[in-house]
């Protein structure tokens, strides 16, 4: 079959590529799920096969936005636990989060991915880890809801074996023994990871936490992976609580204990990473060691301002995450260009903390890097897939803003006028192509309130 192509002209293009070229005005062409070109001016003359011309006049293109951590289950326990910090937010919402089930996981995981999509999101990750007892094929059902919208989809097979009982925070009757979450990730990699280039569905292991799990589930899991040719992903340095709760149950910080379990490498990427020593973050960047930096929730569970800009200048690789919808109530990762960016100006390094076009690339490129497909993703550039985003920037919320990149950042959320992944048309002036936003508006109200009476009655 001969090759379709789209050809995308008039826009300004941040392509994010290692040198940050951009073009005030120019073209991108797609030929079926690849970059074909990317310049300045006009697309090349004499095309074949062109199935679409599209007029970007006003608008930005970039790579679309990469997310790098999130919990889609949260979706349907938005809006509780709001002045609560991490460890008692999590401590009155294991019991409910503790009674999802298949239907309820499948229905919040399209709420998150429609949130995200809409907002400029072509590759999405999910770190599920809780797995009650009888509750279903919930790794199934989540990935089932991302193929359903269309996005690119890492899921990170959760889990936790460290309970109440065992000086942990979750509920007895929430966690997996050792042997059955190492099994059942195992089973979870077999049946859904794609290692190929342009791979739609990828796997990476990720038992939760340091205090919802033990060391040899961390231990047996990096082995998993590493055997399996997987990434690795868990939570690390978020609070201060947890930085003293590793000190009292291990006799050391949490970035020690990570790597006496086998947890530090280019292959294994932490969610938040908030407090961080000078030698915590050279270790990470001697080791390649990725973050998932999630700012709104920081901010929500007041937990701190993240290091960015040092583990940046250290060689840190840095992504942007949404993080759960119960601890980031608007579900965007757009909105994280312009947290990250701000939220960044009020530690140690002020003004000069980040730019807006190093806020870019944490939610591009970075995001690609933290996933271990920075060679396919993440930039435009000829070869790579054609996973972009053209932003309206021609509105009144951005009128005045002469630079597109600050106008991206800076200014309100930007309305998606086409997001490709693959190629493939995921959303058009701002409505999903592949799902009906209103009926899993409709499907997340009901699913959420029969969580919501299940755990009552419990």
């Amino acid at each position: 079959m001969a090759v379709q192509r789209i050809v995308i002209e008039n826009c300004a293009i941040a392509t994010v590529d290692a040198g940050d070229t951009e073009y005030a005005s120019g073209h991108i062409v797609v030929a079926d799920n690849r970059i074909e070109s990317v310049g300045a001016g006009k697309a090349p003359e004499n095309l074949e096969n062109v199935v679409r011309r599209i007029d970007g006049t006003g608008h930005l293109a970039t790579p679309g936005l990469v997310n790098t951590h999130h919990h889609f289950y949260q979706w349907i326990t938005r809006g509780l636990a709001t002045d609560h910090n991490l460890f008692n937010w999590l401590v009155a919402l294991y019991p409910t989060w503790a009674r999802i089930d298949e239907q309820m996981a499948y229905s919040a995981a399209q709420g998150s991915l429609a949130m995200m999509a809409r907002g400029g999101v072509t590759t999405a990750m999910d770190h599920h880890y809780v797995f009650p007892k009888g509750s279903g094929d919930l790794s199934g059902a989540i990935i089932r809801a991302a193929r359903e919208t269309g996005v690119r989809f890492t899921l990170a097979r959760g889990s936790m074996d460290r309970s109440e009982k065992d000086g942990g925070l979750p509920p007895d009757f929430a966690v997996e023994t050792l042997d059955g979450a190492l099994a059942a990730t195992d089973a979870t990699v077999d049946e859904h990871h794609d290692a190929s280039f342009d791979a739609m569905t990828q796997v990476a292991v990720a038992p939760c936490s340091p205090f919802s799990v033990s060391t040899e589930l961390m231990k047996q899991g990096a082995e998993l992976a590493r055997r399996k040719g997987v990434r690795l992903h868990t939570h690390g340095s978020e609070t201060v609580e947890e930085e003293q709760f590793c000190k009292e149950l291990f006799g050391m910080g949490p970035t020690d204990y990570f790597e006496s379990t086998g947890w530090l490498g280019e292959d294994v990427w932490m969610a938040h990473c908030v407090h961080m020593n000078d030698s915590d973050i050279a270790a990470f960047a001697r080791t390649k060691t990725g973050v998932a930096h999630c700012p709104s929730s920081n901010a929500r569970l007041a937990a701190g301002i993240a290091r960015v800009p040092d583990m940046l200048a250290a060689g840190v690789p840095v992504g942007l995450g949404v993080d759960g919808t119960a601890s980031n109530e608007s579900g965007e990762l757009h909105t994280e260009l312009r947290n990250a960016l701000l939220i960044n100006r009020l530690g140690a390094h002020r003004e000069a903390a980040l730019n807006a076009r190093q806020a870019l690339r944490l939610g591009t490129f970075g995001g690609a890097q933290v996933l271990g497909r920075a060679s396919q993703i993440g930039s435009l550039e000829a070869g790579k897939l054609a996973d972009l985003v053209l932003w309206n920037l021609d509105t009144l919320a951005h009128a005045s803003i002469a630079d597109p990149v600050t106008a991206l950042v800076f200014g309100a959320a930007a309305p998606v006028s086409l997001s490709l992944v693959n190629g493939k048309p995921v959303v058009e002036d701002s409505r999903l192509l592949n799902v009906d936003e209103d009926a899993i508006a409709r499907s997340t109200r009901a699913e959420a309130q029969r969580l919501a009476r299940i755990a009552a009655q419990a």
